[in-house]
């Protein structure tokens, strides 16, 4: 089968969905989602593509921080309405993110939008902000623990409707216990305003999510994202990474900011290169026929990843949310995903597209 048969033009996002006849076969992926600030635009822009090809079906999502938002948006849009509602609902949550910044005061200045780099280098709100959060905790500068997200995230979604048992797709959303430094992974009935908030806790900037007694920050942590949850809990073998966080990087940081990033970058990468560890020695017990009961599934492992462009952003850009710069990110997010389904579309259910002792080792 050529993969690109059944594709629509990147440039045409309105135009998903009307395909007129249904592709020969189809394929049930499981997505893990990083999360990476209003880097998660770029993830918008890969969901967005993959709702265009009728021949994938979604099964699982396990998602972090802004990818935990993405994914518990596009699974209620899948519910109220097929791929036209999870389009919608993507494109409607990440308008109201624009908006509510847009009303807030960190934004780019006047010069940072003259230089046009989606930076906030010259934003004084920006500069006060990375002051503050170095002398007092969220506790003492924001006591009454105002979040802007929030409201977005209950504007955007219908938590009922998430936590039935007839939901379209398994939904994973991670954070970190503050107490045991355990992760945390919210499913079914636990799937709430709660959970998306506490996996995308910034410590710095936001108090805990306190939850049944327990107290929770970002699951970038220990999971960004988890991958155990699709292992065993999906029927799928097949797990699309899509990454925020580059994972490579050619130069030595030297500036205080990119130092700060790159250490925060390879934080947030290192669990799920440890899981990556456990599948591979896995996947070669299963390869190897040396499991005596066959019990574990051989998974296989994809990745839609734009290194280079994601590592030429500015690391004070994850907190742009102008809706110029989330339309960029989310028409990159949708090329990339346009060329990763042209090229590895065909290996889905078949073989693993990256070479995870390359990439992940």
């Amino acid at each position: 089968m050529e993969a690109t048969s059944e594709r629509k033009s990147a440039e045409t996002p309105e135009a998903a969905g009307s395909a007129d006849h249904e592709p020969a076969f189809s394929r049930t992926i499981n997505l893990a989602l990083q999360g990476g600030g209003a880097h998660g635009a770029f993830t918008w822009g890969v969901l967005d593509r993959l709702l265009d090809e009728n021949g994938l079906a979604f099964e699982g999502l396990s998602a972090t921080s802004a990818g935990a938002m993405n994914a518990a948006v596009f699974a209620y849009g899948l519910a109220i309405g097929g791929r036209d509602g999870a389009r919608k609902a993507l494109a409607d949550y990440w308008k109201r993110v624009s908006d509510a910044a847009r009303l807030g005061p960190l934004q780019p200045s006047p010069i940072d939008r003259m230089l046009g780099d989606h930076k906030l280098a010259w934003s004084p709100v920006f500069s006060l902000m990375g002051f503050v959060t170095r002398v007092l905790s969220p506790y003492e500068f924001n006591p009454t623990d105002y979040n802007p997200l929030r409201e977005v995230v209950e504007q955007s979604i219908d938590f009922d409707v998430l936590r039935r048992p007839d939901s379209p797709v398994k939904l994973f959303l991670s954070a970190t216990n503050v107490r045991t430094g355990k992760v945390k992974v919210f499913a079914g009935k636990e799937i709430s305003i709660s959970a998306v908030m506490a996996s995308a806790c910034l410590p710095t900037m936001f108090h805990a999510v306190e939850i049944d007694g327990e107290a929770y920050w970002d699951g970038g942590y220990m999971g960004n994202p988890a991958l155990f949850p699709l292992i065993y809990d999906c029927k799928s073998t097949d797990i699309v990474v899509v990454h925020i966080n580059p994972l490579f990087r050619n130069e030595v940081p030297r500036t205080a900011v990119d130092i700060l990033n790159r250490i925060n970058e390879i934080s947030f990468n290192s669990s799920l290169m440890r899981e990556m560890r456990a599948v591979s020695f896995v996947t070669n017990l299963v390869t190897q026929k040396r499991l005596v009961d066959g019990g574990l599934k051989h998974v296989l492992i994809h990745s839609i990843a734009d290194d280079e462009f994601m590592g030429a952003l500015s690391p004070t850009s994850k907190y742009n949310a102008d809706w110029e710069f989330l339309m960029f990110l989310r028409d990159q997010g949708r090329k990339c995903a346009d060329d990763w389904l042209a090229k590895n579309f065909a290996k889905l259910g078949v073989e693993s597209s990256v070479d995870i002792h390359k990439f992940y080792l």
